[in-house]
């Protein structure tokens, strides 16, 4: 066997030898790997106890750093064991766009029970306003970009909970005049729409329905 033949057997075994050594140290990759998983951090969670004990993880999961609004939620627990603070968001999230696009639209009549009289009031002032500048609104929704529970109170007196949501909505509005023109707005726009309302209900009566008492932002 000439001297040719023997490097070229030599090379093809270190080759194989240096290929079988980094397999062996990096692994084999199929397709796409997945990124290392961050490593999980622990925080610590007020601990309400409930009537069977433990921590209440439905007010815990909701109040980070809001001890007294943890408080008042427990109570209205305590005075209504079916409530949730879970589900009475879930409640939250969709009385806030019946109501908002109730409102923008000027349609008072089926979000009426829905609404403190102050606030309803407040915003039948100025839907009759814009019809007495011949304006109309256009509104469409979009959805909820952000949601989160702001604050909470307990009146121990007359039961009645308050339970203040933020909401960051988003939706597409225009304002057109008689003749039908756009003089505000863009319909081609999606625009935020930033609120904090305030829920209340007297908590262990019969009518499960929560009022809208206050808006903000």
């Amino acid at each position: 066997m000439n001297s040719p033949i023997i490097q070229l057997l030599v090379l093809a075994g270190i080759a194989v030898f240096l290929i079988l050594r980094l397999k062996n140290v990096l692994g084999t990759r199929e397709g796409f790997e997945k990124p290392p998983a961050a490593a999980p951090t622990t925080r610590k969670r007020p601990e309400f106890e409930v009537i069977e004990g433990g921590p209440d993880l439905d007010i815990a999961d909701h109040t980070d750093g809001m001890p007294e609004a943890a408080e008042a939620l427990a109570k209205m627990k305590a005075a209504e064991p079916s409530f949730g603070v879970s589900d009475f968001l879930g409640g939250a999230r969709g009385a806030y766009e019946m109501i908002l696009m109730g409102f923008e639209r000027g349609d008072l009549a089926d979000i009426k029970p829905f609404l403190d009289n102050d606030v309803y009031e407040s915003f039948a002032e100025v839907v009759e306003l814009r019809e007495k500048q011949g304006l109309s609104v256009e509104a469409s929704f979009v959805g909820i970009r952000e949601m989160a529970l702001a604050d909470a109170t307990f009146d121990d007196e007359s039961g009645i909970g308050e339970v203040s949501v933020k909401f960051i909505g988003e939706m597409t509005s225009v304002v057109r005049d008689n003749a039908g023109e756009i003089v505000e707005g863009d319909e081609k726009k999606i625009k935020r729409q930033k609120d904090v309302w305030t829920f209340a209900r007297k908590m262990g009566a019969d009518d499960p329905n929560w009022q809208l008492v206050a808006t903000g932002e």
